[in-house]
């Protein structure tokens, strides 16, 4: 259980879901105050039987998903998966994260989490073909970024050279990025926000010499 944080301190990416006046989910109004550590109030022994309810119930909601998927219709699932707009990202992160729990959850398991997620892939799949005899092939692997050249990436893109970045680089220079006192997502973002225009511009007149060029070409 956490300490105790304010709506104000608490990320922006968690605000919606941890709001007290949301209705309940898998996790009631209670569970939620307890590991928001927003209710300190309990006795050892209460804590105990919170931990057992919280656990109990998350994991009859894993269950619960084999019905979900075999019997809920079709119109209720669009439903469910088309939140309102104002709160799209926060229940885009709660996907996420649901997805984060369970890798992390099933680590150890008797079955590897990348045999389950190859499995539940194919079977939504035969259900939107609407046969068997649909089959596809899905890969999931981990691959740890190394450690990158710091120098080497900032020269290229000095040089413009973008396509010689790998998503590596790319991955890892944005995270040091992130981590450095000076970097400010808000002013990051207004600053990125003023360049698109320009950037938009650019890429239409590029695809519209490529097709002038091209027409030429083919005459």
């Amino acid at each position: 259980m956490s300490q105790d944080v304010s709506q104000e301190e608490m990320p922006e990416s968690l605000r919606t879901a941890a709001d007290a006046d949301r209705p309940r989910g898998i996790l009631t109004p209670s569970d939620r105050d307890f590991l928001l550590g927003r209710k300190t109030d309990y006795t050892d022994h209460s804590k105990k039987q919170k931990r057992n309810r919280i656990r109990r119930r998350v994991r009859n909601a894993v269950l619960d998903f084999s019905i979900l998927f075999e019997y809920l219709e079709e119109r209720d699932r669009n439903t469910v998966f088309d939140p309102d707009d104002d709160e799209r990202d926060a229940y885009t992160q709660g996907i996420t994260d649901m997805l984060a729990f369970l890798h992390l959850g099933t680590m150890g398991y008797h079955t590897p989490f990348k045999d389950m997620l190859s499995e539940g892939v194919g079977k939504a799949e035969q259900r939107l073909a609407g046969s068997n005899y649909r089959m596809v092939n899905v890969e999931f692997n981990v691959d740890p970024v190394g450690q990158i050249d710091v120098d080497d990436v900032v020269e290229k893109l000095e040089d413009e050279e973008f396509a010689q970045l790998t998503d590596e680089e790319l991955r890892a220079f944005v995270r040091l990025l992130t981590m450095s006192d000076d970097f400010s997502p808000d002013e990051t973002r207004e600053e990125i926000k003023d360049r698109v225009d320009e950037y938009t511009q650019q890429v239409n007149e590029s695809a519209e010499t490529r097709e002038q060029k091209l027409e030429e070409l083919t005459n």
